[in-house]
Parts: C-alpha cells; structure tokens; sequence
C-alpha cells in the first residue's frame, strides 16, 4: 500500500528540487507505477504547475515536457514525421488509452525501467535529457547513471534526417513488452536499440560495417545475427535468455528491412 504524508504542487523548479533532497519525498509523475508500490512517502511533489506538459517544436529539436503523456507522444505529428510513426509504435501497445491518457515521458524516463519501450526508442533515436541541476547528457548515458534526485524537466529529440523503425514482441496485446527493438538509420551511423531484454536498454552499432554498403537483404540478415550473437539477455516468466536472443536478430532484421523498403518509396516517388 502507497501512503502519502504529504503533497505539494511545487511552484517552481527550485522548489520541487528542494523537496526531493529529502530520501522519503518524491517526485509524483503520471503516478502509476508508484501507486503499485508498498512505501511511505513523505511529502509527494507535484509538477503539474510548472508548464512541463507541452512538446515544444524548434528548428532544430523537439522539447518534450516531463509531464507530458504518452497519449501525447503517439498523436504528436511533427515527432511522428520525424521518425516516420515509430514515436507512436512505441507507445501505442502500452496498456489502453486511458492509461497512456495519464503516464507521463518523465516518469517513464527517470525510471530506467527494463520494460520500457519509451526508453528504447529515444535512446535510438539520439534524444537527450534535460536535468534541472546536472544539464543535458544523451539518454544513452542517462540510462546507466545511479539513480539521484535531480528534476527531469525535458526530453529533446534532435530533429536531424532519420529512418526509424520500431517493433516489439509481447505475448499478449497490452502486456510488458517481451523484448522491443528500435533501429534508427542517420547519415553518420546506423543504432540498434534492444530493450526488455530484460535489463535497461542498450545501443548497438554497425562495428563489423555490415551495413556500409547499404541494407540489402543480405545485410540485414547478417546484422541480425551479429545483434542475437552480441546482445546479452537474461530471463523472466515473459521468456528465457536464449529465446530474447533469437527474437532480437529477428526483430532488427525487420527493422532495417522496413526502413529500406521506406527509403524505395522515396525513390518510387520522386520517379
């Protein structure tokens, strides 16, 4: 059972970063992972004041609030262009609208959780973090960092020409995610995201240049074998080491091939 001592919708960012100094407050976000905990916290802090909910488009980037909700996430149509819909694939077998309608990017993010399919596409996709005392650092790096009590205030996914494809495993619709896959294709490199494996998501590249002549079926196949043979998994009720590491070199081979059947369209069209 969940108690809460007291709450406080901070007024200020300053404020809420006070408040979490303390090891029994916390920082409340959509609240549904936590309400499912056993804890006492002392003071919840509240975020909901500070204008965190909003996903603000530049020229360069897309600053996503810590308060802004999944739901959010899979209708935004600049972030979906950006990434040709894998924002929304990301998000969109999490559980029901109702609750993606409440779970925030912050929460999902700040937790590192090894489920997370939020975490697996915008480490893919090379998105940052923006801390209220430590700044912004990539959510590569963010993701293995101990855990602290600095405010998570944005999320920003640079908007730099991309291929984005996303796709996960699960045993049921709207389960936890039995492993989930992002691959990202830029101009400087080609990142393989593997996530629920089931530890925190992690980030292979094309060491070997399997795909530096481009993704053919060939190359597909082989870079998929090298992410089953490369990536370490481990074991739950939702599957064993062994099969995760089958289902990854599947799911990246699709990945890259939906990404080159996007670049032939492009062709198709300009023809």
């Amino acid at each position: 059972m969940l108690t809460i001592n007291q709450y406080v919708k901070a007024s200020s960012l300053e404020e809420a970063y006070e408040l979490n100094q303390k090891r029994s407050n916390v920082v409340l976000g959509g609240m549904l992972w936590l309400k499912m905990q056993k804890r006492n916290v002392g003071t919840a802090i509240d975020l909901s004041g500070l204008g965190l909910d909003n996903i603000e488009e530049t020229e360069s980037e897309l600053r996503i609030g810590a308060m802004v909700t999944l739901r959010q996430v899979e209708l935004h149509q600049g972030l979906n262009a950006l990434t040709q819909g894998a924002a929304r694939e990301s998000v969109r077998h999490i559980v029901g609208v109702q609750f993606r309608n409440m779970a925030t990017v912050g929460g999902s993010v700040f937790g590192r959780y090894g489920f997370s399919d939020v975490l697996t596409f915008l480490m893919a996709a090379g998105a940052e973090v923006e801390l209220y005392k430590r700044g912004r650092l990539s959510v590569e790096e963010f993701a293995y960092l101990p855990y602290d009590n600095d405010i998570l205030t944005y999320v920003i996914v640079p908007k730099k020409p991309m291929r984005a494809a996303y796709l996960s495993q699960r045993n049921t619709k709207t389960d936890f995610p039995a492993l989930a896959c992002c691959v990202v294709q830029t101009e400087e490199e080609v990142r393989c995201v593997i996530g629920a494996r089931p530890m925190k998501a992690v980030c292979l590249r094309d060491e070997r240049g399997l795909l530096a002549d481009g993704i053919t079926g060939e190359s597909a196949e082989a870079f998929g074998a090298y992410v089953s043979e490369t990536v370490e998994t481990g074991s739950n009720l939702r599957g064993s080491a062994q099969y995760r590491k089958i289902i990854a070199g599947v799911l990246a081979k699709r990945a890259l091939l939906q990404i080159a059947q996007m670049d032939e369209s492009e062709q198709e069209g300009r023809n």
